[in-house]
């Protein structure tokens, strides 16, 4: 026998493993791997008319996305309008107008060493991937991920969240109507559902969610290597100092943190105030939570304008959350009552908190706001940084100095100066966390590239001597030739 016939032949190195027979998914999973190689070959035509098919859809079932939020967590109409179809539809109008310039290669310069050979950087697909989508906007989460997928030219398969079960058959039923099962499939259900599709060697894997459930989706995609993108969250700080507006601090502060009943990954999760001003913003908090969601008198929980908590589990743990705070010594300045038949928690205010309460070590994810003081601002951040990085940095200054100190000195995911929230929204601000509140970026480009591959290219002429100059046997002359490299080159 011959080397060449007793040589066993290689596994292509990018196959994906085989699945077990038993994985419910297999025959979905297969269906979808056979159609990524035509959506690969889609131009950006092709994909910018799926893209606006998808936002003729949101657009023309407005009042059906704010009915599905509205069963899962009376959440507000006008929120839903803002932070669900409004965010998707600037995702896609971005990724729609920049499409065809982000699928060029693009070109890179020659150093001299190389001189002869042109190199370009082209993007391709992943192809097939896997979207997991968070209960808190279940809608946008589902949708900001997809778009990014579609762009890139993968095949895609969504995991809606269970919590909000009205959103998650609207997304079924909308990819339905838009999408071949091949192209994009929207999968319901549970854990054991997430862990079926987890087990599938996915060529990427996208995740919101909290960091404890992003460890569990990473051990997976190691089984097969797949790439992944982890959005998670953190303990937001927002710094206040004496030099800030506090009226517009608060109401900004006020409005990102009751958000959605501040149900919100980028919301404030704490406040950092200088004890200076500390007395003064906690009155002008007060106002701005009467003035956005009691501005009759008839308490918050009649306001149309304030969400509720997600079910009775996260109610459960958000009332433990503020009887351990209360238990522990800290103070209620705002609100502090609850309506378990409801799901409600009135937005509430915590000040002398002390350390050790569960409040100030766990994210908290929900309408109860700690209000810490510092005196310095190395004090704040050697506060921030004593632990994990967060996902957003809020600053609130009318001091250019302050806020350099403040961004060059605490490591975030991301950041916004004398504002909340909105940096979400900015298509050209890659958006994602950093260590324990994430990994990878996403939204317009960033999304873009996180479900391609930047395939690198070198050329060279057919012919040209080039390197071959250096080639063994590695005689005086090319010794010489190496060492001109090593010292010129």
């Amino acid at each position: 026998m011959s080397a060449a016939t007793a040589m066993p032949q290689a596994r292509p190195t990018n196959a994906p493993t085989a699945v077990p027979a038993a994985n419910p998914f297999q025959a979905q999973f297969e269906a979808l791997r056979r159609h990524a190689p035509a959506l690969r070959r889609e131009d950006a035509q092709a994909r910018a008319a799926r893209l606006r098919r998808l936002a003729d859809w949101l657009s023309s079932h407005r009042s059906d996305i704010q009915q599905a939020l509205f069963a899962d967590f009376r959440k507000p109409a006008e929120e839903t309008d803002v932070t669900e179809i409004w965010a998707s539809l600037v995702e896609i109008k971005h990724t729609i107008a920049h499409l065809a310039q982000w699928m060029k290669p693009r070109k890179v310069g020659t150093p001299l060493s190389l001189l002869g050979t042109r190199s370009w950087v082209q993007v391709e697909p992943k192809g097939v991937v896997l979207i997991i989508a968070p209960w808190n906007y279940p809608f946008y989460l589902a949708v900001d991920p997809l778009v990014s997928a579609i762009a890139a030219g993968n095949a895609a398969v969504v995991k809606p969240a269970e919590q909000t079960p009205a959103t998650s058959a609207l997304v079924r039923r909308m990819c339905e109507e838009l999408f071949a099962p091949e192209e994009v499939l929207v999968v319901e259900g549970g854990k054991e559902v997430a862990t079926d599709l987890l087990a599938l060697p996915w060529n990427h894997i996208f995740f919101t969610g909290s960091p404890q459930i992003g460890k569990i989706v990473m051990r997976a995609a190691a089984e097969h290597l797949s790439g992944i993108t982890l959005e998670l969250g953190g303990k937001s700080p927002a710094v206040v100092d004496a030099t800030a507006d506090l009226r517009d601090a608060a109401e900004k502060i006020v409005w990102g943190k009751f958000l959605n009943a501040g149900q919100t990954c980028v919301a404030p999760d704490y406040v950092l105030v200088q004890d200076s001003a500390q007395e003064a913003l906690l009155t002008e908090i007060r106002a701005a939570i009467q003035r956005f969601y009691n501005p009759e008198g008839a308490g918050t929980e009649q306001s149309e304008s304030f969400a509720r908590i997600v079910n009775q589990h996260h109610f459960g743990r958000l009332s433990a959350l503020l009887d351990d705070a209360r238990a522990k010594g800290a103070t209620v300045a705002v609100g502090g009552s609850t309506n378990p038949a409801h799901n409600f928690i009135e937005p509430t205010v915590l000040t002398n908190v002390p350390e050790g309460a569960a409040i100030l070590e766990e994210e908290i994810f929900g309408p109860l706001l700690p209000v810490l003081s510092y005196k310095t601002l190395s004090e704040a951040a050697g506060y921030i940084n004593a632990r994990f990085p967060p996902l957003a940095q809020y600053v609130f200054t009318s001091s250019a100095e302050n806020r350099r100190y403040l961004l060059a000195n605490v490591s975030a995911g991301g950041a916004a100066v004398n504002e909340t929230i909105i940096h979400l929204a900015h298509p050209d601000l890659p958006f994602g966390g950093v260590g324990n509140s994430g990994l990878g970026k996403a939204h317009g480009h960033a999304g873009f590239l996180a479900f391609s591959n930047e395939k690198s290219v070198l050329q060279q002429r057919v012919g040209l001597t080039g390197i071959k100059m250096m080639y063994p046997p590695y005689t005086s002359k090319v010794k010489q030739l190496i060492g001109m490299l090593m010292k010129y080159l």
